[in-house]
This record gives C-alpha cells, sequence and structure tokens, in this order.
C-alpha cells in the first residue's frame, strides 16, 4: 500500500520557507514539530498508516474549511476549536496546503511580543505559488 506524504512534503516546504521557522521532534512518539518563537505552529505524525498535518486556525475558518473539505477535520490530539487536522486528499491542492501552513504560523506569531516576532504578520505577504 502506498502512503501519500504528498500533504506533509508540501507543509514542510512551506514552513522551512517561513522566517523564523524550527524544525523539531517530540522526544516520544513520531510527531514532527515546527515552531516558531518557540511556540508550535504545525506538527506532523501518522495516524494508522495516514501521514496527516496538524495546523493551528481561527475557529470560524477551522468550521468552514472542515465544512467545505472531507480531507480536513477536527485538531488531531489537539483542542478542536482551534485546530484542524489536513490528510492527503483530492479536495487538498498545494496552494492550500501553503495558505493553512502560512495561516497557522501568521496566528502564532500575531501572539508573541512584538519584539520577538520575526515578521509583522498584519503586512507578511505570500510569495506567489510556483505550481
Amino acid at each position: 500500500m502506498q502512503i501519500d506524504k504528498a500533504v506533509q512534503d508540501r507543509a514542510a516546504a512551506r514552513a522551512a520557507e517561513l522566517p523564523g521557522s524550527e524544525h523539531t521532534h517530540q522526544f516520544t512518539g513520531d510527531w514532527e514539530v515546527w515552531k516558531v518563537g518557540g511556540k508550535v505552529f504545525m506538527l506532523q505524525t501518522s495516524m494508522p498508516g495516514e501521514p496527516v498535518v496538524i495546523l493551528k486556525a481561527d475557529p470560524s475558518d477551522a468550521e468552514a474549511l472542515r465544512a467545505a473539505h472531507a480531507s480536513i477535520s477536527p485538531g488531531y490530539h489537539m483542542n478542536k476549536k482551534h485546530w484542524i487536522t489536513v490528510r492527503a486528499g483530492a479536495d487538498v491542492e498545494p496552494a492550500l496546503v501553503d495558505n493553512l501552513v502560512t495561516e497557522s504560523y501568521l496566528l502564532v506569531v500575531a501572539g508573541l511580543p512584538k519584539q520577538s516576532r520575526p515578521v509583522d504578520p498584519a503586512s507578511f505577504r505570500v510569495p506567489p505559488s510556483a505550481d
């Protein structure tokens, strides 16, 4: 059985482009963790045979995303109101993954003290996708 890691690969590539992003590993389990300013904005793991990406989301956006995309569900092992889980699926295009990772990052950056922010979340813009 082929495991589709395209969403994880795309999310990791986008996270690596974000200023101040730090990639770490959880000491226990098989969790990959991305932080900015010491705060988590993205997690990756595998649920039984299924690679997933867990991202922070504005609660109203999270609800709309879950309603619009079968491959997006409440955050796995996280606050279901503020986090989403993204799986590979036909309804999850690369540009959506880029946007979701960036939005998660900016939500966390906005919560950091101003002197600790690597970017201004109000003016940070996503470069156009190469896809």
